[in-house]
């Protein structure tokens, strides 16, 4: 019987290694960097609101791919409107649950959803206490009206916007972390 060799390799130091890297320079000097985005408070990103009874906190964005991350809140029994996806979507419900009209199936905490382009739904939440969703979106998402008339179109752009339209009518300081 075959066993599965597949495994980390093990590691007994708890330093940091110096790993021989050609483009180290290069990456230095260009790389962003990796950083830490509290999402458990307003430290690094505050909710701003997103429509009636629901609001984002905004994690990252990323304009040379048209990606953006967040957290939805949906703050109790409610829809984020009929919308088109022209990219992918990765969602984690992270609270409550949350559906999709078109679908049978329903979120619950720590399950994944993934979105791919050129599928229309609306979203819903009957949960009384609503839910909270990780997202992670590329591309653009076209909403449409209950008549299915085109309504506005959210990318990065949007979403950059929506944040710092917020952050500046409050008197809250932009968080250059949230800036790939």
């Amino acid at each position: 019987m075959a066993t599965n060799k597949m495994k980390a390799p093990a590691s007994d130091t708890k330093e940091i290694v110096d790993v021989p890297w050609a483009y180290r320079e290069t990456v230095d000097r260009l790389s962003p960097g990796g950083r830490y985005i509290d999402m458990g408070t307003d430290v690094d990103s505050p909710w701003v609101p997103f429509g009636d009874g629901a609001a984002i906190k905004h994690l990252m964005f990323d304009v040379r791919t048209n990606t953006y991350s967040n957290i939805l809140w949906m703050k109790g029994p409610g829809t984020i409107g009929t919308h088109l996806h022209r990219g992918t979507v990765t969602m984690v419900t992270l609270t409550g649950s949350v559906r999709y009209l078109e679908y049978d199936w329903v979120g619950t905490p720590g399950g994944l959803i993934l979105e791919v382009p050129g599928e229309a739904h609306t979203l819903v939440t009957e949960h009384p206490e609503g839910c909270k969703l990780f997202g992670w979106m590329n591309g653009p998402i076209d909403f449409f009206d209950a008549e299915g008339v085109y309504a506005d179109t959210v990318d990065v752009w949007w979403m950059i916007t929506h944040y710092e339209t917020y952050c500046k009518e409050n008197g809250i300081p932009l968080n250059p972390k949230l800036y790939l």
